[in-house]
């Protein structure tokens, strides 16, 4: 498939999904879909007909209580549900990626950052599916200090897609600094096939270099979101945060989980 096409599906496949469907049909069709892709109806705030169309359901909301921060005030909460792909450190210059493909750390930012010195740094990727909570939240106290939208293609971010190309640096993502009190630290948002649309909280799509006011928020508060699934990397200066032992590939994750540790 061509990268217009791709594109062209992308938009497609949003379009359809901003479709506003019958209040009757609403709670019929969201159990389909979780049928289908495991996504769990029981931890949706209800009802299931506030939820107008796919695109709302895609970033539907979860009850209170449904994902709680880790009790340890140094514990890196994950800032989204997914599956971990890649855990490692930053080596010459490369972030090692999911399925043994190197990519460069500097080229994932977009040149966001590059005050920051990564050598060493821990990386963390998580894998967001359809079945999956697609907002994220922040994993520390912090302030969002600049963002960058880097235009590219848009590709599949499945594991099966990854193991045969090197996605992430030439697919469309938002790259967002962060400043908490450990230091400065990544979050990466990578767009995929009929992912079109990231959002960030008070934050104009397209917005580039440092806010003017930046935007604080608390550890496991909102901050952006996926208007459907795809892929984050949370990368940490070294020195700053360490990953918990015997984490492999393919653990499911959980919002809020511990994922590793503040230094």
């Amino acid at each position: 498939m061509s990268k217009r096409l791709r594109i062209t599906v992308s938009h497609f496949v949003g379009w359809l999904a901003d479709r506003r469907i019958p209040g009757f049909l609403r709670a019929p069709v969201y159990r389909i879909y979780a049928r289908v892709t495991g996504a769990d109806l029981t931890e949706v705030r209800p009802p299931l007909r506030a939820y107008a169309s796919l695109s709302a359901f895609f970033v539907r909301r979860l009850i209170d209580g449904a994902r709680p921060l880790p009790e340890d005030p140094a514990a890196v909460a994950s800032p989204v549900d997914g599956t971990l792909q890649a855990l490692g450190n930053v080596t010459e210059g490369s972030l090692l990626q999911a399925k043994g493909h190197a990519y460069e750390v500097r080229e994932l930012l977009g040149g966001l950052g590059e005050q920051v010195d990564l050598k060493g740094a821990t990386s963390w990727t998580i894998y967001l599916s359809p079945r999956d909570y697609h907002r994220i939240h922040a994993p520390v106290d912090c302030r969002m200090t600049a963002v960058r939208w880097i235009p590219g293609d848009r590709h599949s971010v499945q594991p099966k897609v990854l193991a045969r190309r090197r996605v992430f640096p030439i697919n469309e993502r938002c790259v967002l600094l962060l400043e908490s009190a450990h230091g400065p630290f990544f979050l990466v948002l990578v767009g995929a096939l009929n992912v079109g649309r990231i959002r960030v909280l008070g934050v104009e799509p397209g917005r580039q270099g440092e806010l003017a006011q930046p935007q604080s928020f608390a550890r496991g508060e909102e901050l952006a979101r996926f208007e459907m699934g795809s892929t984050i990397l949370l990368i940490a200066p070294r020195g700053q945060a360490s990953p918990l032992p015997d984490f492999p590939q393919g653990t499911r994750i959980l919002l809020g989980q511990s994922i590793g540790h503040w230094d």
